[in-house]
């Protein structure tokens, strides 16, 4: 199965800008989609953003709108997660997801975890 690998996190003051990248070794043929998705201590694993693999529109939680972006390169299996203007309440670990299909209004998961990076934003 694809294994993504997360990097990019860190430590960023609160207004301040990250951008997440994930590597996948390579790609589920079957996929529709891949995305984020974001874990804070003590609270349940949350959609982020996602993005299709052949294009079209992306897809973006409410309280990442307007702040985050979500792109692709399809040649290098990769999907990024630029975060502008970040505020205390995005400090989760950040994961990564190859392997998406539309379930009504949010995303069924398919494909494996990756190890997921770190984001804290100081206030």
């Amino acid at each position: 199965q694809v294994q993504p690998v997360e990097s990019g996190g860190g430590l960023v003051q609160a207004g301040g800008s990250l951008r997440l990248s994930c590597a996948a070794s390579g790609r589920t043929f079957s996929s529709s989609a891949m995305g984020w998705f974001r874990q804070a201590p003590g609270k349940e694993r949350e959609f982020v953003a996602a993005i299709r693999w052949s294009g079209g529109p992306t897809y973006y939680a409410d309280s990442v709108k307007g702040r985050f972006t979500i792109s692709r390169d399809n040649a290098k299996n990769t999907v990024y997660l630029q975060m502008n203007s970040l505020k205390a309440e995005d400090t989760a670990v950040y994961y990564c997801n190859t392997d998406l299909s539309p379930n009504g209004s949010s995303w069924a998961t398919f494909g494996s975890w990756g190890q997921g990076t770190q984001v804290t934003v100081s206030s």
